[in-house]
Formats: structure tokens, sequence, C-alpha cells
């Protein structure tokens, strides 16, 4: 356990199992937070704070091994080289049609939030000092022959740092290999203010645009993907309101931005006060009701900050965000104020 250990010092870096996953764990003693992460996916199983007394979990994570390794629903998915989904599992780049999914046919064809969900990261550092406590995993496993339909070679990692303000994350996807690939970053909490349905919670999403999408959730072609939130009231959330019975699985775009550069996704409960933000200094957020899920329906919300919008592998407007040279880096970063 976290708590109740080495009180001297604020940030704690501790290790514990679960089944024969290593986790690490992030506290700081005086916000009494805690922040759980298995190696499996670089996952985050749970955000605990104290409340009123008692530990309350933001995060509606894996709750033992076994989701881990099946890892339905994709909780709290680490989403690269592309987050979300591809159309028809084709993409075309730097002049060459790819297929992520050769020899499947039909409706069994759905390449979605990238490869790294099953991988083992390694624990490159993991520390805690006055300012905060940190953990580094890494990735190498995408190279050339590795993935069907991604010849490309990247080093990813991610970094994890609880500090005062929270629980934030920077990405940095490395090109290895001798030619430019695409690539973008997306991350796929599923967060909670309350034990009940999301139906009752407060949203706001600083979002100017929704992305249009066609019934299998892939943006409309060019302009037509964009549609004012002025047009379409009943999805707009820049005012905060109840949830109710909506549906969502949105995508939201031109994002504004707050004075320090983040722009905050917020979620309430209005009954306990209790809230959170979910910021991102670039790209879209897709909002997600978790109405489909394998269990606790509607008991969650997906809150995903995402380099570019599904499906960027196939679109002209997203070329250039997306496309990476060899040596080069890209860097996204997000996280969650907890309890703010």
């Amino acid at each position: 356990m976290l708590y109740g250990q080495d009180k001297s010092m604020r940030y704690r870096v501790e290790h514990e199992l679960l089944g024969s996953h290593q986790v690490v764990g992030l506290s700081d003693s005086t916000k009494q937070w805690r922040v759980r992460i298995a190696r499996r996916g670089a996952t985050v199983l749970s955000l605990e704070l104290l409340r009123q007394g008692q530990l309350f979990d933001l995060a509606d994570g894996f709750r033992d091994a076994a989701e881990l390794e099946a890892r339905p629903g994709s909780r709290f998915a680490v989403m690269a080289p592309y987050a979300n989904r591809v159309d028809d599992a084709r993409y075309r780049f730097a002049g060459e049609w790819h297929d992520l999914q050769p020899g499947i046919e039909g409706a069994a064809r759905a390449a979605r939030h990238g490869y790294l969900r099953d991988e083992d990261f390694s624990i490159e550092s993991a520390m805690a000092d006055e300012a905060g406590a940190t953990v580094v995993f890494a990735n190498r496993s995408i190279r050339p022959g590795v993935h069907p339909g991604y010849p490309y070679a990247l080093d990813i990692s991610v970094r994890y740092t609880l500090a005062d303000d929270g629980l934030s994350l920077e990405t940095v996807m490395r090109n290895v290999g001798d030619r430019a690939a695409p690539c973008f970053f997306g991350w796929h909490p599923y967060l909670r203010v309350a034990d009940g349905y999301v139906d009752d919670w407060e949203l706001s999403v600083p979002a100017a645009k929704l992305v249009r999408t066609n019934a299998d959730y892939i943006p409309l072609a060019g302009t037509a993907a964009y549609q004012s939130l002025d047009d379409v009231p009943a999805m707009d959330f820049r005012t905060p309101r109840r949830i109710g019975a909506l549906e969502l699985n949105h995508a939201y775009a031109e994002l504004h931005l707050d004075a320090d550069g983040r722009a905050r996704t917020r979620l309430r409960d209005p009954a306990s006060g209790l809230q959170l933000a979910v910021w991102q200094e670039s790209g879209v957020m897709l909002v997600f009701s978790a109405d489909t899920v394998n269990r606790d329906q509607r008991r969650a919300l997906a809150l995903e900050p995402m380099q570019s919008m599904a499906d960027a592998f196939n679109r002209d407007d997203c070329a250039a965000a997306i496309r990476l040279e060899p040596g080069a880096e890209r860097r996204y970063r997000c996280g969650v104020e907890m309890g703010s």
C-alpha cells in the first residue's frame, strides 16, 4: 500500500503486482492522492483521492489482471501510432496504400486504438522529489514487419507525473526508421465523479465545432466533418450542463485554450461538488458515454484527448500533423486535474 508510509516525504513511488503484472504507484501524502499504472500498456488503473474521509476512485479502470489482459473497452489505453478508427483498416501514405488487416473481409475489419494495449512497456525511470512523483515507460515494439500494414519504426515513451495540479502525461514518439511515418497519439481514460450514472453529471467542453461522422464513426470528408455547435445546440457543452440521456460518441474540435495554454474539458457531480478537468494543449476531445461497454454502462465518461481526429491517416487536412520524418520526434501533453 502507498498510504501510511514515510510521512516525511510528500511524494512517493512504490511498486506492486497485479497478478503477474508490475504496477507503479505514485502518491501525494499531502493531498492524499494515489495513482496506479501498469506496465502492460502503460495503463492507468486508478486515480484515488481522499474525500470526506474516504478514498474515491476517479478512474473506472481495469479491476484485475484478467481485465488488464483482455482490455475490454480499452480503458485508459495509450493509443499510438493512431487513435480511434481507421476507415476500413486501410490508408494511403506517401502514395502507397496499406492494409492493416490483410485477408480479413466484411464487418470483421476494424482497426482502432493502435498497437500498445497488449505491450509490456519497460520502466525507464521512477522517482519522487519535492516537486512530484514521476515514472517513465518506454516501448520499442513498433517495427517494420511486426504489424501488418504499418512498415514503420517508432520508439514511444510515456511520462506520468503526479504533482500539485494532478496527473500529467507527456508522450514522445520518435521515428527511428529510414522513411517518414504516419503517427499520432491519443489517450482513452474512463472517468467518474460519483457512483451513479453519467446522466446526472455536468459536462463542459470548450469547443467551437463538432466533428460529424458516418454510422461507423468515421469523420465525413473534408470540411463537411466540421459543424458549428451553434447549429447543434443539443451537443453544445460550452456552458456546463447536465448530460441527461444523451448518447455521446463524438469528437469536439477547435478547442478554446485558457490563458495557460490548456483546453479543459470538465466533469462535475452537482450533488457533491466533486469535479475534475481533462486538459490538453492541442487536438480534439472525444467524449464517449460508455453505452456499449461490457460492464457498468453509462457509469463513467471517456474523455479522450487526441492529437488528431479519428481516421486522420486518410485525411488531407491532417496529413501535415501526422507526418513524422526520420529522426524526428513529436511530443504531446495532456492530463487530469483531480478534484479541481
